[in-house]
Formats: C-alpha cells, structure tokens, sequence
C-alpha cells in the first residue's frame, strides 16, 4: 500500500464532497452563534447549529456584501451554500452564498435592525420632537411634483389656509437614487426659510416606500432645523421616515391639514378674543369708572370750599347749641330766681304788714320798742298799703 500525504487526504475528501449533490447547492436551517465579520478581509466566519449539532460556515466578502441585513448571534436562518474541506485544516464546513432570517424576509431584518440602531442613537426620542407652528408663514412639500401627493397639499392648504405659501420641491420619492433625492429636498426646503416641512408621497406596496426607510432620510429629517411632518402615504406601519419626523400623518392631505390650521376657525377664534377683550375693556372701564367718581368725591371733600361749607355748617350747629344751652341755662336761673323771690316775698316784713302789722321808724331807724321815745317825737309809719307820719303823744 502507498504512502500519502494529509494533503492528499484533504484534497480526497474535499473531491468527494465537491461532487457529491446532495451536499452542493443546499439550504440549512440553524441558529447562528459566534459570529464574525473580518475586519480587513470582509469575510464572515460562524457557526450554524441546531438543538444536537454545529457546522462550522463561512461566507466571502463578494456574498457578504449583497446582505441587506447584518446577522447576529442567536439569529434563526436558512442559509444556502454547499459542504467543503478546508484542506489546510482538515476541516469540513459550510460554505454560505446567502443567509435569510426565518420567518421574514432579508429586507425586513434589516428594517428591524435599522430601527434599532436609530432607536439606540435617539433619533427617535420624544425629547427631540419639536412643535408645529401655529401660524406658519412658509410651507414646503418635498415630494415628486408629477404625482398627486403635492396636488392634493396645495389644494388642502389653499382652501383651509391661502395666507401661507406653499414651497414644493421635487424629488424622486421611489427607485434608485430616492434616498438622496428626498434629503436634498429636505435641505432645499429648509434654506428657502420655510417654518415646516411636508416629507412624502402617496400610498404603494413596502418596496415603493424603500426610500423613506433608510438611515440617510433619517438623519436628513432628524438634522432639519426646522419641524417635518412625515406623510409617507399608507395607514398600518410606520416607516423610519415617520418615526424620525416631529409628527406623523397618514396621507399627504392629513399632513397639510396638520402643517397649518383652519381659516375659518382662526377667525371664529379672532371673534371670540375680540368679545372676551371688548367684555375685559368694558370691565377695566367699569372699574376705572368708579375708581375716579370714588377720587372725585374724595377730593371734592378735601377741597377748600367743601371744608369752608363744613366748617360752617359745624359753626353754625355749634350756635345753634349755644344759643340753646344758653336758652337753658336763663330759664334754670329765671327759675331759680322765681324760688328765691318766692322765698323772699315768704320772708318780706310786706307780707307780715298785710296781714295788719305795720312798721314805725324814727329818723330811718325801725323801732322795735317804745323805750327810744318820748313825748312830741316825730314817726313815719309804715302799713301793708301806704304809711303816713304820726307824733307821739304818749307812751306805755
């Protein structure tokens, strides 16, 4: 028997499983672990298991590049490829021409894994969202101008709102080179001044809609100075477009229904303003009203001619209870003195000389006994009504 080399051994095995069909050109189903992307190379290097076994696999840099998804460790897939020996090791592995995620599509992995990717990086926290201007001036509408989606954004703001202007841009809104396209819309839109941006087209299937799944559209609506709506037109899923935008609606029409308001509603809000400030005028003037009759009649009591007319009335009250105080008082002494007379009179030696006493004087002197007289003496007599002059005749 010949002596053979490993390398002839290797090269053996490695015809054999070349040529034998059931292992060339297969699809095996597994998870993927301990995956690898060489760095310098592109290569990618893993292993494809099941619940009992594990293949090594290997996918070269030129199939590795039409992924449109990037695998993961724990990732289930069915991928295609054919058995080989690696003859330098003496190693079997799995050849891979193409991975597909089981269960969906390439293009919806990477969807997934696009969304959290932008998700991680916060393009599409809340925190970031900014507000729609109430009244904007400048509108622009970055969508194909052939199509309906910018007929029905003018029609929509013409009649709910002509004080704005409509700024449309073109761009391709599917096909190869649409990413671009729409960013450079974005771009033109917001140096021409416009307050809000309108970023979509009309309704299609999942492949029309590519272009507002991309990471550039992304960064182009989340870097936009200015507030986007996205109105990429479909009703169930969002695309990355929506969720980077500050505000997403549904169709075209709804956006611009959304980027400015209602005419007829500004004005019945103008006229509600109008009555709340007309009834606010009329209050203030109310109060100012009664303010300045409250200060004029302050002030209309501190004027010199309100204290004179005061201070005469209380001058005048004054006199007035003088004049009775003093009334009171002559009528306390009148009466006073009418209790003094009466006494008086009570005690009068007249009202002894009326009861038929009378009185003598000699020389202005009353006699209260004869002893003072003698024979021939004058006397004055004094009686309750009149007097008369007597002499002395004799005495007792």
């Amino acid at each position: 028997m010949p002596v053979i080399t490993v390398t002839q051994i290797n090269r053996y095995i490695g015809s054999i499983l070349k040529n034998d069909r059931n292992i060339q050109g297969i699809m095996v189903r597994g998870e993927i672990s301990n995956y690898v992307k060489h760095f310098r190379s592109g290569h990618v290097y893993f292993t494809l298991k099941d619940s009992e076994s594990a293949i090594k696999a290997v996918m070269f840099a030129n199939s590795a590049a039409r992924l449109k998804f990037a695998p993961e460790d724990g990732m289930a897939v069915i991928v295609s490829g054919s058995i080989g020996v690696y003859e330098r090791d003496g190693a079997y592995q799995l050849y891979v021409n193409d991975i597909i995620p089981e269960g969906a599509g390439a293009q919806g992995a990477a969807l997934e894994q696009l969304k959290r990717k932008l998700q991680k990086e916060g393009i599409f926290d809340t925190a970031h969202k900014r507000p729609i201007p109430a009244m904007p001036k400048k509108i622009g509408a970055v969508t194909s101008l052939s199509g309906a989606a910018v007929r029905d954004i003018i029609n929509v703001l013409s009649r709910r709102y002509p004080l704005g202007e409509v700024y449309a841009v073109n761009a391709l809104v599917q096909g190869e080179g649409a990413p671009e396209s729409v960013c450079r819309g974005i771009l033109r839109a917001e140096a021409a001044g416009c307050d809000v941006i309108i970023v979509g087209r009309g309704g299609g299937s999942s492949e029309d809609l590519s272009a507002f799944n991309t990471e550039k559209v992304a960064y182009a609506i989340y870097n936009c100075k200015v507030p986007v709506i996205s109105a990429v037109g479909h009703e169930t899923d969002f695309t990355i477009a929506d969720l980077a935008a500050d505000l997403r609606a549904p169709t075209p029409s709804a956006a611009a229904e959304l980027a400015a308001p209602d005419i007829s509603m500004l004005y019945e809000k103008i006229g509600i303003l109008e009555r709340r400030y007309e009834k606010a005028a009329l209050a203030v003037l109310d109060r100012s009203t009664d303010r300045f009759v409250a200060l004029n009649a302050r002030l209309a009591a501190q004027s010199p001619e309100n204290r004179l007319k005061l201070t005469g009335e209380k001058l005048s009250a004054l006199n007035k209870r003088r004049d009775a105080a003093f009334l009171r008082y002559m009528d306390r002494l009148e009466r006073q003195l009418g209790e003094k007379a009466a006494r008086l009179d009570s005690l009068s030696p007249l009202k002894v000389l009326s009861r038929g006493y009378s009185l003598v004087y000699k020389e202005d002197s009353l006699l209260s006994s004869s002893e003072s007289l003698k024979k021939g003496d004058k006397v004055k007599i004094t009686f309750g009504s009149g007097g008369a002059e007597a002499e002395i005749t004799d005495k007792w």
